[in-house]
């Protein structure tokens, strides 16, 4: 019943693998940016990377739950073996419109552009951007006209995509490198901090959460991607930049558009920039 395209329904067994592979894909991510810049041998991360992305595609295609939990630790363990080479790199956090943010052709590979000025790609969650849309919910029965039981299904959903997320948590938790992601009320408390928790247009007060999560870990640079124009992102993305500022002081935020009409060298050049001043606070630190 959620959805009314007459090309597909969705069904149980669907949720069930459209969950799977969201887990897979952000834990996946999460490694993979994490280890690839460092690694000592050429390729490695890239070649587990490919490796555990096909056996994922297997077990989602039979849909064993046991297996998916077992192959969630196997892929931490196996990146958490990995021999990387001492160094420290600057992080830089990628936030913005959904599309924009995530697809390397939207923003022209922006992931590869930061490992090459050599720094560190941090992206968070694919699904926190629908648990955000959930975890809304209660905030909109409780100070706008939501309804009662919209909150508590979309509540059940939440319980529900944590259950699945569950094994990738335990396996980021005990491992030596990675971290596991927020909660996401614990990301809300965060936005909450410099807007309201009613902005829900677009990415709403999770674009500005994801930026304050970074800050607090110590990830201070940030590239904010939009659409041209993207009016959510000019409210709680670029329209925060002054607030997270005085957030933090060392905040080094550089917002980008991107659009067809986008003149890539600017894009670069902007990118360029604030790694360069990346570069300076990294010194600074040493």
């Amino acid at each position: 019943g959620l959805e009314k395209n007459p090309g597909f329904q969705i069904t149980i067994p669907m949720v069930k693998r459209i969950l799977m592979s969201m887990v897979y894909g952000d834990v996946l991510m999460r490694v993979l940016y994490a280890t690839r810049p460092y690694e000592a041998v050429k390729g490695t991360a890239n070649a587990l990377f490919e490796k555990w992305s096909e056996r994922a595609k297997q077990n989602i295609e039979k849909g064993s739950m046991r297996k998916f939990k077992k192959n969630v630790h196997s892929i931490v363990e196996e990146f958490d073996r990995l021999t990387l080479l001492d160094e420290k790199k600057p992080k830089v956090g990628v936030v913005g419109e959904i599309l924009v943010k995530y697809h390397p052709t939207a923003n022209n590979d922006i992931v590869g552009i930061i490992e090459e000025e050599g720094g560190e790609a941090v992206l968070l969650d694919l699904l926190d951007f629908f648990l955000y849309g959930m975890y809304s919910k209660e905030f909109n029965f409780r100070k706008l006209s939501g309804k009662y039981k919209t909150m508590l299904g979309n509540a059940a959903a939440i319980r529900l995509v944590e259950w699945f997320r569950k094994p990738a948590r335990e396996a980021l938790h005990h491992s030596k490198r990675f971290e596991p992601p927020l909660f996401i009320r614990e990301m809300a408390e965060k936005a909450s901090r410099i807007l309201s928790i009613g902005n829900q247009c677009g990415e709403g007060w999770l674009l500005t959460g994801e930026m304050v999560e970074l800050i607090d870990n110590g990830v201070e640079n940030i590239v904010c991607l939009q659409p041209f124009a993207c009016l959510p992102n000019h409210v709680t993305g670029k329209g925060m930049m002054k607030a997270l500022r005085k957030y933090s002081p060392l905040a080094n935020i550089a917002a980008i558009d991107y659009d067809p009409g986008a003149s890539d060298v600017n894009q670069l050049n902007r990118i360029k920039l604030m790694m360069a001043t990346a570069y300076k606070n990294l010194d600074k630190e040493r």
